[in-house]
């Protein structure tokens, strides 16, 4: 008897797990930056300030990844910027997405000329640059965790705002909203029943890219002095402060640099894998 020839994987079913790889494998890189900021909360080899090492001391056991110029643990170090970053971004992304969805919400509701104000004041704020706005934002409040949270935020929230903006008026053109509306239901409704339940998967998507964006954003304005003061760590300012040892002492310099590209790249993974699953027109043309 003759066995049965194989079937085929279907593309369907290779592009599924091809999404599910991307998803996962998202999960696992930002997940064990994750944990590494959890574990900090918990227990760090060394105190931040403890100076007690000899400077730019190479990797050992006292010191798994060394020392840096001032005699401080890296790897304690790199522990707490994994705390701040995800502090900073996750903080930033809460700040920036409940303005933004506030803001969209009022443009997507609002008549012509105020809709067109409103438009005309996000473009301004999205063209301001990040760094410059941060620089106001610290010369009224003093670098600080929650000055860059305030500055990240703000001019994350004119990005969500716009796109809020576009998904509320696709959502309002919409057949059942005009028959919602006919039957009686008021707006509260409309945006609870059914604007918000149409534009979260996108918005959700958005959010997760603007994550990685904000977590890049801090460690720019770490390394330019702008960040969390000492003794918080910060992987932006440990690169600024290892650039002119980077040849003598490179783990000072990669260790921060390999990390904040795990986590960007895991952040991004996770957001295109929602995308995929947010966006089911994408997922039959891919």
């Amino acid at each position: 008897m003759k066995a049965a020839p194989s079937v085929p994987d279907s593309p369907a079913r290779s592009r599924r797990s091809t999404r599910s790889a991307t998803l996962v494998i998202g999960c696992v890189l930002a997940g064990l930056v994750v944990a590494v900021a959890v574990v900090s909360l918990l227990w760090l080899p060394y105190a931040p300030d403890d100076t007690s090492g000899s400077r730019l001391m190479p990797p050992g056991a006292a010191h798994p990844l060394g020392t840096d110029k001032l005699g401080r643990d890296l790897l304690t170090q790199l522990m707490i910027g994994a705390r701040i970053a995800l502090t900073v971004g996750v903080g930033s992304v809460l700040l920036g997405g409940l303005l933004g969805l506030l803001a969209g919400l009022a443009a997507g509701f609002a008549t012509r000329w105020l809709d067109d104000t409103l438009s005309v004041l996000l473009d301004i704020l999205i063209a301001f640059p990040t760094l410059l706005l941060a620089m106001l934002v610290v010369a009224v409040r003093s670098a600080s965790l929650g000055s860059a949270i305030l500055a990240i935020g703000l001019g994350m929230s004119a990005i969500v705002a716009r796109l809020t903006r576009v998904l509320v008026k696709r959502v309002l053109a919409q057949d059942f909203v005009t028959a919602s509306r006919t039957s009686g239901t008021s707006w509260p409704r409309v945006v609870t029943e059914h604007v918000l339940p149409n534009i979260w998967p996108t918005l959700l998507v958005n959010l997760a890219l603007q994550l990685g964006l904000a977590v890049l954003a801090e460690a720019s304005l770490s390394y330019l002095g702008l960040g969390p003061p000492p003794p918080n760590a910060s992987w932006g300012r440990m690169l600024q402060e290892a650039q002119a040892t980077v040849l003598t002492a490179p783990a000072g310099a990669v260790a921060p640099g390999v990390l904040l590209v795990v986590l960007v790249v895991g952040v991004n993974l996770i957001a295109d894998g929602l995308r995929d699953v947010a966006d089911p027109t994408r997922r039959r043309t891919r």
